[in-house]
This record gives C-alpha cells, structure tokens and sequence, in this order.
C-alpha cells in the first residue's frame, strides 16, 4: 500500500527525514492496522517550537510545544474520502527527546510518525489498557522497521 502524503516543512532544524522516510514510516504503521487495502491521505508538517506551542496551547489547552499532535479529519456522512488527517510534529522537541533518551533521531521521528498514525486511525492512550493496547502496536510496527522497543531503558 502506497498511502499519499503532503508533507510540509516549516522548520528551520536539520537533519529531517527525507520524503521517503516518512513515506515508508506511514506506510509501515498503517498497513499495520488498517482493515482495508486501500490507500489513505494525510499531511504530515513539521514545525518549530513556536508553531507547535500556539496548536498545543490552542487544541489541548497545554502551553508548550510537543513532540506531535495528530488531527484526524471527520469525513462528513455519505461522503467516501480516504483523508485520515494531519501529524504536526515538532523538530526540535524529537531532536531533544531523542538526545535525552539516547535514542537514534531517525528512530525517534519513525516513533512519532507511527505514534501519531495509530492516532489517526483512532487509537488512544489515555486509560491504561488503551496505553498498553498502543503501546504494543508501536513497538511491533518499529520493529518491522528494525528499531528497538521504544519505551525501554536505551
């Protein structure tokens, strides 16, 4: 499945993944969950702490920046559109949880990608089971990308 992405850079930050990273952490997650071949649309911009600490503030109340907020798009009743929505994700808040965490930049960015896929299609973490639930399907998408479980001790 060749899901189609619009991908937006609106950050000054380097190194960021090339298209084709992004292409292939999307595609990877969503064939992972998703029920159906079909492919999907979806935007994924990356931002500045700036950019993203206005939409953090703005849709979940929180003052600061964050590593990625997901935007599912509700597809109105009786229209068929493959549109699952937007991933805002921060440069510099990934290039700073993957130094603090000792983890791989580029693994990290696959990580948020992914986290915020599973968002889109509906997955959530707010209770317990649901963290778990999620947290189990990331780390087997990464691990079909060859990254190491993200939530253990690197």
């Amino acid at each position: 499945m060749h899901n189609t992405l619009d991908i937006q850079i609106a950050s000054e930050f380097s190194p960021l993944p090339s298209a084709q990273d992004f292409q292939l952490w999307v595609d990877t997650a969503l064939t992972h969950v998703a029920s159906s071949d079909k492919a999907f649309e979806l935007t994924i911009r990356v931002v500045d702490s700036n950019e993203s600490q206005q939409l953090n503030a703005q849709y979940r109340d929180k003052d600061k920046p964050t590593n990625v907020l997901s935007f599912p798009f509700e597809v109105p009743e009786g229209i068929e559109l493959n549109l699952l929505g937007d991933l805002v994700i921060c440069s510099q808040v990934v290039a700073d949880e993957a130094k603090n965490q000792n983890k791989a930049l580029f693994d990290h960015w696959a990580h948020m990608v992914t986290h915020g896929c599973l968002h889109l299609v509906g997955f959530d973490h707010i209770s317990d089971t649901e963290a778990e639930e999620m947290e189990s399907l990331e780390i087997a998408i990464l691990a079909k990308l060859g990254i190491n479980n993200p939530y253990l001790p690197q």
